[in-house]
């Protein structure tokens, strides 16, 4: 047998039971009202009888009169508009006499305080724990008919929960706020959840910023709670456009003895990047922290900038006791930049041969037809062309390595293609290819 029409026949008894209660019910009703109107009719002297009998041509404005005149003449203040979203899953039972007010959750039942004294914030607390809305029981799901199919879902869902979620989903992943504005976004959440309420792109960046500052009082108190001291790095960049930015990392360990590093700002940096600016900016960073007097040193580069800002932090937190051995180890020089002025260094003996492998690597990723050119020479040396070339970054010594070393690789195609190509000419020679492999 079909269920779907297992499930219409049921829907059509229940609907024929209900209209019969209904029917008997009504004419209950009428025969009460009518009675009353009689009644009513024996205590009235005759001036009042056109009253009566209009009352009796319309029982609803009757039975109106009697039910007022049941009730307190006293005029009773209006409620208030229950706004809180708890009272979705609460019912408010009819109060008794010299009793107080309470209300009943609708998945397990269990009573509570519903009085405007006493808040909402019990029944909150409730809806977190209740053991109904969070195990999923065959009686939560509901059933869903769509084209002919019967679909089951569960009806735990938590609306603020989903707002979390997606709000951390926007962080995680470096999203737009105008990402929970998409259409198609909109349809899958929908789709998932029929009553989902959305959000703004202005509500993501309000709860953004509010998530911004919940995880820096955590880390707040856990930098502060730590039991030694912390290390700082930091460093400034341009950007493309030309604005500052500095960055800010503390190091530490934690109370579980673990290696902890966490980015506590990558602030704007406005001009001039003075040392004495400097200064102020990680100074002030520091302060809005809490930790200036747990700071043990600060790592930066070997510029005579930082040499100043160093300076003036030593003086500084030195005239209030924060520093240890008097800040004597307070200045850290960072090693990789050390490493790499001197690989720098010794680059500078082959610039002329580091030089002309830049410009065929140029070159060749210049165009598509030279890239095809040279896989042409790549296959006619027999050398295998999926390695990629690679380009130089200045500021990155281990980049001019890898460029050195592709470039190696590919000695005889370049060869090949300086010969077969007039317009290249910048093809190290042999003593220059030797320079740059003892290199």
């Amino acid at each position: 047998m079909n269920p779907l029409h297992v499930l219409r026949f049921l829907v059509s008894q229940i609907n024929q039971f209900f209209y019969r209660v209904l029917s008997k019910y009504y004419h209950f009703l009428c025969c009460y009202i009518m009675d009353i109107d009689d009644n009513s009719r024996m205590h009235t002297d005759d001036g009042k009888e056109d009253d009566l009998s209009m009352e009796d041509s319309n029982p609803q404005t009757g039975s109106q009169n009697v039910e007022s005149s049941s009730q307190n003449p006293k005029k009773k203040r209006k409620k208030r508009k229950l706004t809180s979203k708890v009272w979705q899953s609460f019912t408010i039972l009819e109060q008794e006499p010299n009793q107080p007010l309470y209300c009943k959750c609708n998945k397990c039942g269990k009573k509570y305080l519903a009085d405007s004294t006493n808040g909402t914030g019990n029944l909150s607390r409730h809806l977190l724990k209740c053991t109904k809305s969070t195990t999923k029981e065959i009686g939560q799901y509901m059933v869903d008919v769509d084209d002919g199919v019967l679909d089951m879902r569960t009806s735990n869902f938590n609306q603020e929960r989903f707002r979390e979620l997606l709000i951390y989903a926007l962080a995680r992943h470096d999203l737009p706020f105008s990402f929970v504005e998409y259409e198609g976004i909109r349809n899958i959440f929908k789709y998932l959840e029929p009553s989902v309420s959305f959000i703004s792109r202005n509500t993501a960046k309000s709860d953004i910023r509010k998530l911004y500052q919940r995880e820096k009082s955590r880390l707040r108190g856990e930098l502060i709670k730590s039991p030694g001291r912390i290390c700082l790095t930091s460093d400034c960049w341009t950007s493309i456009v030309t604005d500052g930015y500095l960055s800010l990392t503390a190091h530490y360990i934690d109370s579980n003895w673990v290696l902890q590093k966490r980015i506590l700002n990558f602030a704007y940096m406005p001009p001039p990047h003075t040392g004495i600016a400097l200064a102020e900016k990680i100074s002030g960073l520091v302060k809005s922290w809490g930790i200036e007097k747990k700071l043990f040193s600060i790592t930066l580069d070997n510029a005579y900038s930082n040499d100043v800002c160093v300076n003036v932090l030593r003086n500084q937190f030195r005239l209030m006791n924060f520093l240890v051995l008097d800040g004597k180890l307070f200045h850290l020089r960072c090693c990789c930049h050390v490493l790499n002025l001197i690989v720098k260094d010794g680059l500078k003996q082959i610039d002329v041969a580091v030089d002309k492998v830049r410009e065929y690597v140029k070159y060749v990723k210049g165009s598509e037809a030279r890239k095809d050119k040279f896989s042409e020479c790549c296959s006619q040396t027999n050398l295998d062309c999926k390695k990629a070339l690679t380009q130089d970054v200045p500021t990155r010594w281990n980049f001019t390595y890898k460029m050195l070393s592709c470039a190696l690789y590919y000695r005889l195609a370049f060869c090949h293609l300086s010969l077969s190509d007039s317009n290249f000419k910048s093809c190290p020679s042999i003593e220059e290819w030797e320079r740059v492999e003892k290199i």
